[in-house]
């Protein structure tokens, strides 16, 4: 019995996706194990940061040469769950399992109208304009605004590559 024999091994990915260095080293890890025969992913999430979701993703695709992966989808594979989802060889969920939400977001909160109330000015001095923009001691401008955006488009036509080539569309 326990790891000697021969086992598919079952992985759960839940909550916030982000960085995680210690699934991303139980992945090689259950790469290089013989005994390992297959993996299922289970998850559960609604997203997290993209660099968080390539990092896992990558990390399933290297697995996923070496043996079948398939991801298990609970109630959410939203997002960057979706993201980590597409990296294995089959997707299995509910009828009622959430999958999908390709979407990049940035947000920020506005401080200014608080400041104003309590009295306190940004004092700042940088090497250009869009330097630390958008910022929450302002209100954001059009460039600031048009700078995100390009940003935020950026990493979705990156995200729907990486769908559409995993997906064959």
């Amino acid at each position: 019995g326990g790891a000697a024999a021969d086992h598919i091994a079952k992985i759960k990915i839940e909550g916030t996706i982000t960085e995680d260095e210690d699934l991303i080293a139980r992945l090689e890890d259950i790469g290089k194990s013989d005994r390992v025969k297959g993996v299922i992913l289970s998850i559960d999430s609604p997203g997290g940061t993209t660099a968080g979701g390539e990092a896992i993703f990558t990390a399933v695709r290297k697995l996923a040469g070496q043996k079948p992966v398939v991801a298990q989808v609970g109630t959410l594979a939203a997002s960057a769950g979706y993201m980590i989802a597409t990296a294995s060889d089959h997707i299995v969920a509910r009828q009622s399992s959430i999958v999908g939400s390709i979407g990049v977001l940035i947000q920020f909160p506005n401080f200014s109208g608080l400041m104003d109330k309590v009295g306190i000015t940004l004092e700042e001095v940088k090497s250009s304009p869009l330097k630390a923009e958008p910022s929450p001691f302002n209100p954001t401008t059009e460039p600031e605004r048009a700078m995100v955006r390009a940003l935020i488009m950026d990493s979705y036509d990156w995200f729907v590559g990486l769908v559409a080539d995993r997906r064959s569309m």
